[in-house]
């Protein structure tokens, strides 16, 4: 990708404050920043939760130079929504723009003629009316996000963060897209019953024997250490080891230390193709069973659907 890729957020009354923040927070947050620059694009008198105004004063020409569209939900009916909007949408996918819709912004994307003989969702209550006012769209209750190209579709609020993050990673890879979901405390690719695949606890404190003793400890993750090991680093016993840790980190020793392993897991998952057996070697767990016992225990998965979930290209 040559520059950074443009998003522009369609902004029209009635619009939801939550998907249209949502949606802006992801592609503009740290690890996304310099892969996006994002806009909200519409009428100078919309507003949205009152105080909300489009970037810009051209109305939804804006969408025209987008390299992606995102068109949130548009108040509960499609006839509600500005003919401008459509008009804009479709002139946006015609000259070479993604679009993409959150919840009920598939009804925008269906009056454009977008969604004609495509697979599409919207959020389930909105489902069964999408069929039958576009009868020519292949509607799926069921899913999260639906990607058909370059028209994209997704269910309620919380699926189109699924479908944005599903962008990045489709766009500039999982490496960035692990680092914003991580930042947003939410799994990259929502699959049910999957744990939330966040970073170990980290300490906050400014106690300076401690972090020195957190760093030595994170330079030997591939070494055998105990308790008594780290507490003569600190020169405690392991007893106040104990306090100063649940103290400085809030998790004991021993929690912390596999918690930082099995991080350490993550990332050797995510960016090499080592066995399970390898990883274990690598970061103290010694063997693979101990690992998948760790590693379920901290994540909820095992390591192999863990890959899999980070690096598979499997879409709903």
């Amino acid at each position: 990708m040559s520059g950074p890729h443009r998003v522009a957020i369609a902004l029209a009354a009635q619009m939801s404050l939550l998907e249209v923040a949502s949606a802006y927070e992801v592609f503009s947050m740290a690890a996304a920043r310099d892969h996006y620059s994002v806009k909200t694009c519409g009428a100078p008198s919309a507003t949205i939760g009152t105080w909300l105004h489009a970037d810009l004063d051209d109305d939804f020409e804006g969408l025209l130079s987008a390299d992606t569209v995102i068109v949130p939900a548009c108040g509960d009916r499609n006839r509600s929504q500005p003919p401008e909007l459509i008009e804009a949408v479709g002139a946006a996918h015609e000259a070479g723009a993604r679009v993409v819709s959150i919840c009920t912004g598939a009804f925008t994307l269906a009056a454009a003629g977008l969604l004609d003989g495509r697979r599409a969702t919207t959020h389930w209550r909105h489902a069964a009316r999408l069929a039958q006012e576009y009868p020519r769209v292949e509607v799926d209750p069921g899913v999260l996000y639906v990607d058909a190209g370059t028209v994209l579709t997704s269910a309620g609020k919380a699926a189109g963060i699924d479908l944005c993050l599903y962008l990045i990673r489709k766009d500039v890879g999982p490496r960035v897209a692990n680092d914003v979901a991580r930042d947003l405390v939410m799994p990259p690719h929502r699959d049910g019953g999957q744990a939330q695949f966040i970073a170990p606890l980290r300490a906050t404190d400014d106690d300076d024997v401690m972090t020195k003793v957190r760093t030595w400890v994170l330079d030997r993750l591939d070494q055998p250490l105990s308790i008594s090991d780290i507490a003569a680093v600190a020169h405690m016993s392991p007893r106040q080891l104990h306090r100063r840790f649940l103290a400085t980190t809030g998790v004991a020793p021993l929690q912390w230390l596999n918690s930082q392993r099995v991080f350490a897991a993550q990332n050797l998952l995510e960016t090499t193709d080592l066995g399970v057996e390898q990883i274990a070697s690598r970061i103290g767990m010694g063997t693979s069973t101990n690992l998948r016992r760790h590693f379920g225990k901290h994540a909820g998965v095992s390591p192999d659907a863990y890959r899999r979930t980070f690096r598979g290209e499997s879409v709903v």
